[in-house]
């Protein structure tokens, strides 16, 4: 999604237009939806069900960092760098991946969260990684419906482990933007 964004928004024009109507197409679809489509024509296992996971995570990885790239690529750096005569991936790798790496960061530790949820529901769906891999998907499908009455911390506790484990990185991705926000450090 960071190459995809940067390499968008460097070369602009026709090349811009076209890539964000193809992320609008797969931003239109809900994350769930875009991994059990992934999963259907991929299949289940472990390989596939990471392609599940991160595919829907493009286009709005992309659109993200696309925008930061926007703002970089009209700095005098940039203009400097073409003006010297250095070729076009160069210029994005040296000047304009390193300058939207921080909004970039914060996103991906949002992501994380997200991704454990869609894991989470993939696995308790049945369309996740299979048995005897462990998957808090798979623990809560186990416990959920047989011991919900006599034991309910079998469900109980997986899904504590993921409210716990996306809470912790929704903290963490707050921390990092308080960190590298240079707007946040002047107050």
């Amino acid at each position: 999604g960071m190459v995809l964004g940067v390499g968008s928004a460097y070369f602009g024009g026709w090349i811009d237009l076209v890539f964000q109507r193809v992320m609008d197409v797969f931003m239109a679809f809900p994350l769930i939806i875009m991994a059990l489509a992934v999963v259907a024509i991929f299949g289940t296992g472990t390989h596939n069900v990471i392609l599940a996971i991160t595919i829907p995570f493009i286009p709005r990885c992309a659109r993200v960092v696309r925008s930061s790239a926007l703002s970089v690529r009209e700095m005098p750096y940039v203009d400097a760098a073409r003006a010297c005569g250095f070729r076009h991936l160069r210029i994005i790798l040296r000047h304009m991946a390193p300058n939207v790496m921080a909004p970039f960061l914060i996103m991906v530790t949002a992501f994380v969260g997200q991704a454990i949820l869609l894991e989470a529901s993939l696995s308790y769906l049945g369309l996740g990684v299979q048995e005897p891999t462990p998957a808090w998907g798979l623990m809560l499908q186990g416990g959920a419906s047989e011991y919900a009455e006599s034991a309910p911390w079998i469900a109980v506790f997986p899904g504590l482990a993921i409210t716990l484990a996306v809470f912790g990185f929704n903290l963490f991705g707050d921390a990092l933007r308080d960190t590298l926000d240079p707007r946040l450090r002047s107050q």
